[in-house]
């Protein structure tokens, strides 16, 4: 079923959601750097860190720049397959840049299970032009 309002109401949830997540991304930057004797980024790899934030000013700017089709369905496949995305990239920076062994694995396992949910959005997409 189509129905533009709900497209459009999914779409600035899931919009919402990730502005949100930035918001409180960038306010934990933001209060590490205010403590007295810290700087911007103290005790983390700023390559890491920065390639995490251009990933999600990217995607953010991606999402912000798509218009809803009306289409629930499908507005959540693309978006979703952004989201994921984005993931990939992160995983990827923790793995090119992290110390944590343990969030390593977590990165190697984020990265498995969103090529394959990447994979079926493309299917489902293809089958749903």
């Amino acid at each position: 079923m189509k129905t533009s309002f709900g497209g459009q109401k999914l779409s600035l949830s899931l919009a919402s959601a990730v502005l949100s997540l930035f918001a409180i991304t960038a306010q934990a930057q933001g209060t590490a750097a205010s403590q007295p004797g810290m700087k911007q980024g103290q005790g983390m790899s700023n390559h890491g860190s920065d390639a995490m934030h251009q990933t999600m000013m990217k995607g953010m700017g991606k999402m912000n720049d798509m218009k809803p089709s009306g289409d629930t369905d499908k507005d959540f496949a693309m978006m979703m397959k952004m989201h994921h995305e984005q993931a990939l990239e992160m995983a990827q920076a923790e793995l090119d840049h992290g110390k944590s062994a343990e969030m390593k694995a977590m990165a190697k396992k984020i990265i498995a299970a969103q090529k394959k949910e990447i994979a079926e959005f493309d299917g489902w997409m293809k089958k749903h032009p």
